[in-house]
């Protein structure tokens, strides 16, 4: 049977540029990934096809001679068909599935050591917490799902007794090295995923990984004063590399509730407070509870204008790894009344019928000007 055309497997067209390639490839390795499809044949011979698709069209050279030659390009030097090592087969299998799934767990590429052991990926939680908690500071404890090191194989991936065995393909080296038509290429081994090592007799419990999925228990420190977006790095805590490998780091990334009353910026705080009108013009006080649970008075002076701000020093939020403290406006906004008695709106319309320009210095001057400026 013919092979179908690479641009065909991934669903593009022939001018397609990196980018396109690499967004199709994904969408559809992670669609047919046999680790999704456990015992599907089909799925795992589709996913093959891709990365072969991919491996080839993703290479400048590579892909030059495919456009011009098809496969035929690749059926010189024995290495047609897809079998042996090179582009089909999985030889790049390990370095796309750490680009994609890598990537994905928020650790991009994962670093390998000798013996084949992988760097685990960083993993990322978010958590939201409340002013006050941002205010005060906290001990939050978080549950995480993660890979951990298995502990029947302590993480060799080998059942116990046993022990994993230099890669006989590449000699441990993790690569090969293959002609292909009018090309010499190295690709990663097909046969050990570029891990130097085979495990002719996997772990049980963990089936060759080294690691296994479990929930974990972890304590997180948020100090006090941090703001919207900060991001806490606990190191060691995320993905247990694979086959002894070193753990990757797990990111806290916090996001702070709105709050009812306040509004935050910065270290400031700003509070709306609305006041009667007899209040903004005769003059009072007023008390507003401030994040640290205390109470602050106010003083209005006679004739407060809406807009007019008050501001009660220290009272804000802790500016982080600091002893400063930021400070607490209270915004002023003036209620008219509303449903009024008759006795209410009797006073009110003698007060207007009695009231002089000085009563109402601002929007007698407002009108003053408008009317100026356009008969002038």
């Amino acid at each position: 049977m013919a092979k179908a055309d690479f641009y065909e497997t991934l669903g593009v067209g022939r001018t397609a540029d990196e980018k396109e390639l690499k967004s199709a490839f994904r969408k559809l390795a992670m669609k047919y990934h046999p680790d999704k499809n456990p015992g599907d044949a089909e799925s795992e011979k589709k996913f093959k096809e891709l990365n072969e698709a991919y491996e080839t069209l993703k290479d400048p050279q590579e892909r030059a001679a495919y456009d011009r030659f098809g496969h035929a390009a690749f059926e010189q030097g024995g290495m047609g068909g897809g079998g042996g090592g090179g582009f089909a087969g999985g030889g790049g299998f390990s370095d796309i599935f750490e680009d994609i799934f890598g990537e994905m767990m928020g650790g991009g590429r994962a670093r390998r050591s000798s013996g084949g052991r992988e760097r685990g990926a960083d993993l990322r939680y978010n958590m939201e917490i409340s002013l006050e908690e941002a205010y005060s500071g906290k001990t939050a404890q978080i549950r995480v799902p993660t890979a951990v090191t298995c502990d029947v194989c302590t993480g060799s991936g080998a059942k116990p007794g046993t022990q994993p065995k230099t890669c006989g393909t590449c000699q441990g080296s993790g690569r090969v090295r293959a002609s292909q038509g009018f090309f010499s290429v190295e690709r990663t081994c097909p046969t050990c995923h570029g891990r130097g090592q085979i495990i002719p007799d996997p772990c049980v419990k963990c089936n060759g990984q080294g690691r296994i999925t479990e929930e974990r228990a972890l304590s997180v420190n948020i100090p006090s004063g941090i703001e919207d977006g900060t991001r806490i790095r606990l190191q060691g805590e995320g993905e247990a590399g694979a086959r002894g490998g070193p753990a990757g780091d797990l990111y806290i990334f916090l996001s702070v509730k709105p709050h009812e009353f306040f509004q935050r910026d910065g270290a400031d705080l700003y509070c709306a407070v609305p006041i009667s009108m007899t209040t903004a013009a005769l003059g009072g006080t007023f008390d507003v509870t401030t994040l640290d649970g205390t109470k602050s008075r106010v003083s209005v002076p006679e004739g407060t204008q809406p807009g007019k701000q008050f501001r009660l020093k220290g009272k804000g939020m802790p500016v982080l790894r600091s002893s400063q403290t930021g400070d607490l406006y209270i915004q002023i906004q003036i209620e008219t009344p509303q449903k009024l008695t008759k006795r209410q709106r009797e006073l009110l319309q003698e007060f207007e019928e009695i009231s002089s320009k000085e009563n109402n210095p601002e929007s007698t001057g407002f009108f003053a000007r408008m009317k100026e400026f356009f008969e002038g």
